[in-house]
């Protein structure tokens, strides 16, 4: 086996914890074959050729038929901390994968920073397939290391938020809509980024109190049915569990379902009215969510229903058109995990020279593009795929000599893009089952590079 990619193991200096990350950590959060990629361009002198990279997604989930771009704000974040501890440095000599790099590899740690330009499109954009998210134009080195940590954040929180945005579509913009997936979440920092893109992309706020907090929102949430059963058992009635919560939050929304949702909703019924408690809502968390919401609600007239329990976007819209009468909903599990936003980070240009992958089904399109968007009366009308050169487009220089041209946009900001462009979206695009083909066409400049690259063979020959 190739010691440069599985090496011996070694026995570290410096003892450290990965329960938590900071900023000079984060040159080195990346994959091995980005360093030794990087090696190499030294080594061969490319390492300062100018590099054009850019991120996008080849397919769409399915049911997809668009995705909202999410994670500029912390991936330029992440450039400007651009970085590598020298504590870390010395780790990496110690395992001897780069015993045969050359001296200026180190040097180039030693003094990273990342001096670049990157053009993306707003957060909260709709995009589609093929499109670039984000360009990084840089030295070949630098902009081939930051390649793990932008995939990371961008694809996540696409995801996310392209998830919230469906489920707002699909749920109305009056329903009530709470991102709970912090213990689905794939990572503590995770759980952060979901709630930020969560939020950005419709949903209300975020039963997650750091990130409410950071985020500048209030947290929101219910109880858990271990409350119920520890007072209940403890005082002998779920009765007693409702109204120790509400000693301590008077009104909140109580869960019913910890044994019997219709018994508990009617005791409920009686106690509000003999005038004994004021409830504003309950919450069902299991069992049939049509028929017990519209048991609860004969029983509760007055009460909001939220539901929780494993949703989705085709579970909502299944509630919705049974007619159940519920307020609003918490999305969990669906939401913060599911199927992968496949986001990809490949080469388009070197010293002006335009490159493309031409492996079967991976095919990308050459050289520096910009998307140009269509629309009638604000109503979008499809998007052509082009060259950079051909004008002004969606993609906007946000970052130039690894320096920011403005600050980040509040979430109310992409929250309002969001909506505004999925509004514009026509419904077929918009439907949850989407399979219709993507309304990208390409521009005849680009089609003619691509085709005339096609017919340029590898020379030499491999």
């Amino acid at each position: 086996m190739n010691s440069v990619i599985t090496p011996a193991s070694t026995n570290l200096s410096r003892s450290t914890s990965i329960s938590s990350l900071c900023s000079e950590d984060y040159g080195f959060l990346t994959d091995l074959y980005q360093l030794t990629m990087t090696a190499c361009y030294v080594g061969e002198s490319l390492d300062r050729s100018a590099a054009s990279f850019e991120l996008f997604v080849r397919k769409l989930p399915k049911g997809f038929g668009y995705l909202i771009a999410m994670g500029l704000a912390q991936a330029l974040e992440y450039l400007e901390r651009f970085q590598f501890h020298p504590d870390l440095i010395v780790e990496l000599q110690a395992t001897g994968i780069f015993d045969n790099a050359p001296a200026r590899f180190w040097e180039l740690l030693a003094t990273a920073r990342f001096t670049g330009d990157v053009w993306a499109v707003p957060e909260g954009t709709a995009i589609f397939a093929n499109e670039p998210m984000l360009r990084i134009e840089a030295p070949l080195w630098q902009a081939q290391i930051i390649e793990t940590y932008l995939l990371n954040t961008i694809n996540y929180q696409t995801l996310i938020a392209t998830r919230a945005a469906r489920l707002r579509d699909v749920a109305g913009a009056d329903a009530t809509l709470l991102e709970f997936g912090t213990r689905r979440a794939f990572s503590p920092q995770a759980s952060i980024w979901a709630a930020r893109a969560a939020i950005a992309g419709g949903l209300d706020t975020t039963s997650n109190v750091l990130a409410a907090l950071k985020l500048g929102y209030q947290p929101s949430g219910t109880m858990a049915h271990a409350l119920v059963m520890a007072i209940g058992a403890k005082a002998g009635s779920e009765s007693a569990a409702f109204e120790a919560f509400h000693r301590y939050f008077p009104g909140a929304p109580l869960l019913i379902d910890t044994y019997d949702s219709i018994a508990a909703a009617t005791m409920l019924a009686d106690r509000v009215a003999a005038g004994e408690i004021e409830l504003s809502g309950i919450r069902l968390d299991s069992g049939d969510l049509i028929t017990l919401s519209k048991q609860v609600k004969s029983i509760l007239p007055n009460v909001d229903i939220f539901a929780s329990g494993d949703l989705d976007e085709w579970e909502i819209a299944k509630l919705r058109s049974a007619g159940a009468p519920i307020n609003g909903y918490g999305l969990g599990t669906k939401l913060v995990t599911g199927n992968p936003v496949n986001g990809v980070y490949k080469l388009v240009e070197i010293d002006n020279i335009p490159t493309m992958k031409r492996s079967t089904d991976k095919m990308t399109y050459p050289s520096k593009k910009q998307i140009f968007r269509q629309d009638r009366s604000g109503q979008f009308t499809g998007d052509t795929l082009g060259l950079a050169s051909e004008g002004n487009g969606l993609l906007q220089l946000v970052m130039s000599e690894g320096n920011r041209l403005q600050p980040d946009d509040d979430l109310a900001t992409i929250r309002k893009r969001t909506d505004a462009n999925v509004s514009s979206l026509p419904v077929e695009i918009r439907d949850i089952n989407y399979d219709g083909l993507s309304p990208v066409t390409i521009s005849p400049a680009l089609e003619k590079l691509t085709k005339e690259l096609i017919g340029i063979p590898l020379n030499p020959p491999f």
